[in-house]
């Protein structure tokens, strides 16, 4: 009997290391885990297809801000699309997007977060806010806002979310969305206490909860990264005119080349 207690302690304590052990790694490496950057030398020369700028803001002495505005062919401008995108690379990942809203007449203007890109400086959830608003009153100093939609895709849907709540616009579109970064990380660790180790809050449920204006959410039912139930908890966020659209088979990251997202979306730029 004192053996197999022993034995059972021994298992216990063994258990309890790992558990603490992991659980440590985990608050210390989720930055690695959620963002992935890449960081382009100052003097990169871009070379995107079609009409574009680059814009460099000077947020204080130590933050710059790079955001790439992309042009409709022709003098017409229906308004501005702020695009807020995800986790990985830089804008050059998500260039080729800005054609699904430059085609109806929008600009596309597409900010990299601070150590993304061009832009510089510490990433927090504080400067991922105050930037946030910055773009956004920069595009309601040339537009009404009637005529600015803010989209976000994947990390960027909760930026986007912020956005959409702190200031006035036609309406939002969210591209697989999550209800927040706690919640999310719940669904691979949800044997930890996500919601006290998280360094990142991004509350994309109560941002949408004060956006008066239209929106639309799309998302995959087979998202291998942000599982359907994470943004499928959204909709007790949403006003009875909210759109909710599944996607058939859809994965986190081929939403764009489903029929039924480009038929949604072209009706959506038209309105």
């Amino acid at each position: 009997m004192n053996i197999n207690r022993r034995i059972v302690f021994r298992w216990l304590k063994i258990i309890i290391i790992l558990y603490c052990g992991i659980g440590i790694a985990l608050y210390y490496l989720q930055r690695k885990f959620l963002f992935h950057p890449e960081k382009l030398d100052p003097d990169h020369v871009y070379s995107f297809k079609g009409l574009f700028e680059e814009v460099k803001l000077p947020v204080n002495k130590e933050d710059t801000l790079c955001l790439i505005k992309f042009f409709p062919q022709g003098n017409y401008r229906k308004g501005v699309v702020v695009y807020y995108h995800g986790n990985r690379d830089n804008v050059e990942r998500y260039a080729t997007y800005a054609s699904n809203f430059t085609k109806h007449g929008y600009e596309v203007w597409m900010p990299d977060y601070p150590g993304f890109g061009k832009s510089t400086g510490e990433l927090t959830e504080k400067k991922l806010y105050a930037q946030a608003y910055l773009v956004q009153q920069m595009a309601a100093a040339k537009y009404h806002s009637d005529s600015i939609v803010i989209y976000g895709k994947s990390l960027g849907t909760g930026i986007a979310a912020y956005a959409a709540s702190a200031s006035k616009c036609q309406r939002l579109i969210l591209e697989t969305p999550y209800y927040s970064i706690p919640d999310l990380f719940s669904r691979y660790a949800w044997i930890y206490p996500t919601r006290y180790m998280s360094e990142f809050e991004i509350p994309t449920g109560q941002f949408l909860s004060d956006v008066t204006e239209p929106v639309t959410i799309f998302h995959g039912d087979d998202d291998e990264v942000i599982p359907y139930r994470c943004a499928a908890k959204l909709t007790e966020n949403l006003k009875a005119s909210d759109q909710f659209i599944t996607i058939k088979d859809g994965r986190h990251n081929n939403l764009p080349g489903h029929d039924r997202y480009k038929a949604a979306l072209d009706s959506l730029l038209k309105l």
